[in-house]
């Protein structure tokens, strides 16, 4: 079970307060940790030499600290080696929102903004347990049963951590939110629900024949 602090108002910061559909706006850090401990994917924003850049990567949480994963000589660990400021979003994407109107189109999601100055990983002992928890954030199982990473490999490999201490997450939920003169108009309305599903697994083209499917990969879900 995801580790959850008790709901702390430290979270909202007037960077991190909700402008836009307010209502949406959640502060607590069970909410923005279940965002994060579902999705799959992040991107991590910074500005190096007056260029903003937004980086797609994978991620885990440990308690109050996220774990974002790149290459030891990356832009985006030598940013959070300097202890510059970090931006990282994640988005659940729950459904297409279909209204009578173009104008109310919409869809249904769940979003968490983390904001903070990063560092780089650079105790072998912490990036071992922060790669462990990025294996196991995506593939459950898999940390044990893989090979371990070697001396060399951990070298090559860079994390960024952020304390998630000022974030918040926006959820929109339920159906079109339509002008009161537009519900009379012959157009269906309504929502796509949308669910990220497994396809079933291919094996690797050298795979020894005995060697079956994972359990913990038969069960992934997320």
């Amino acid at each position: 079970m995801p580790y959850y602090r008790p709901m702390s108002p430290e979270l909202k910061t007037d960077r991190t307060r909700v402008r836009r559909q307010p209502a949406r706006g959640h502060y607590g850090a069970k909410e923005v940790y279940a965002i994060l401990d579902e999705a799959l994917i992040c991107h991590v924003g910074f500005v190096q030499d007056g260029q903003p850049f937004v980086i797609p990567t994978i991620h885990a949480r440990l308690d109050d600290t996220l774990y974002v994963h790149g290459s030891a000589g990356s832009r985006l660990i030598q940013v959070a080696a300097s202890g510059a400021p970090l931006c990282v979003t994640a988005t659940l994407l729950d459904g297409l929102v279909l209204a009578r109107s173009v104008f109310n189109h919409s869809m249904n999601y769940r979003s968490a903004v983390v904001i903070g100055r990063g560092r780089a990983v650079a105790d072998p002992d912490e990036k071992l347990r922060a790669l462990r928890a990025v294996s196991e954030h995506v593939v459950p199982g898999r940390w044990n049963d893989a090979r371990q990473p070697s001396a060399k490999e951990l070298e090559a490999t860079g994390l960024a951590a952020l304390r998630i201490a000022e974030a918040s997450a926006k959820v929109r939920s339920g159906p079109p939110e339509d002008d009161e003169e537009d519900l009379a108009l012959k157009v269906w309305a309504g929502v796509l629900p949308l669910h990220l599903e497994p396809g079933e697994a291919v094996s690797d083209p050298g795979l020894a024949p005995a060697i079956e499917l994972p359990s913990y990969l038969k069960a992934w879900r997320r």
